[in-house]
């Protein structure tokens, strides 16, 4: 699967400031941009170090961008050459500067991304922390709120083989719950049902009082939204957890 460059420093640093700015660094420009596949992230890092350098920018930013190169697989000597090359046409105290930075960067190991690190980079929605609901699930989960107001919305996030108990959304009128698929490969099932495979895109509309589980397949991560329907006198009941008889015949 293609890496993802997720970003969040716009809204971190000047989401409540300037949101407009901190929507066109993070959807944008590291959204949008960064993930057009017809340069590759190693050349994309690599030209965004030489362009600040010949700016003169200096500070934490370029710091990134050359640890971001480094990431990337710009090895330490072909960053060494291309800083020099650079200071011909860019000067040649930006390149000592410079270099001092990357003499920073590279003296530092290279740290290994795990598997819930290397899934993150591959969606858009963050994969939130370890979920509170953790106890009504087979494996381990996590949840990140997206939106609390108007129509609560939460990105829901299944390692390989996690899935949650049979439970029911009831409502004595409406209710019930909407998936929205955002990442990896997972599965639906209602009760006396088949399972229905889950993969980006597929939107699954779960009515009150279905008896459902839902989750990963087994060798596979799995994300997707969950949008509760408003309903009258509304509660979720949790059941047994699924049978490891039944999931195991999943591929």
């Amino acid at each position: 699967m293609k890496e993802k460059i997720v970003q969040t420093a716009g809204r971190d640093a000047l989401g409540k400031f300037a949101p407009e700015f901190a929507h066109f660094n993070d959807d944008v420009l590291f959204g949008e941009n960064w993930n057009n596949g017809d340069i590759d992230l190693k050349t994309r890092s690599l030209v965004t170090v030489v362009a600040l350098m010949a700016q003169g920018i200096t500070d934490n930013s370029l710091k990134y961008h050359i640890a971001n190169a480094k990431a990337h697989g710009v090895s330490q000597k072909e960053m060494a050459a291309a800083i020099t090359h650079i200071a011909f046409y860019a000067g040649w105290p930006k390149a000592w500067a410079v270099f001092r930075l990357a003499q920073e960067v590279y003296s530092e190991p290279i740290t290994e991304l795990g598997e819930k690190e290397k899934y993150q980079n591959s969606i858009f929605f963050p994969i939130g922390e370890p979920n509170p609901y953790g106890k009504f699930f087979v494996g381990q989960s996590y949840l990140a709120p997206l939106s609390t107001d108007q129509v609560p919305l939460f990105n829901v996030t299944f390692e390989p083989g996690c899935r949650n108990n049979w439970h029911i959304h009831h409502a004595k009128a409406f209710g019930g719950q909407m998936l929205v698929c955002v990442g990896g490969r997972g599965y639906y099932c209602e009760w006396g049902k088949e399972p229905v495979e889950l993969l980006p895109g597929k939107v699954i509309n779960i009515p009150a009082n279905v008896k459902h589980w839902h989750g990963a397949a087994p060798n596979s991560w799995f994300s997707h939204l969950a949008i509760e329907v408003a309903g009258e006198d509304a509660s979720t009941e949790w059941c047994e957890p699924v049978a490891d008889d039944e999931y195991n015949k999943l591929k």
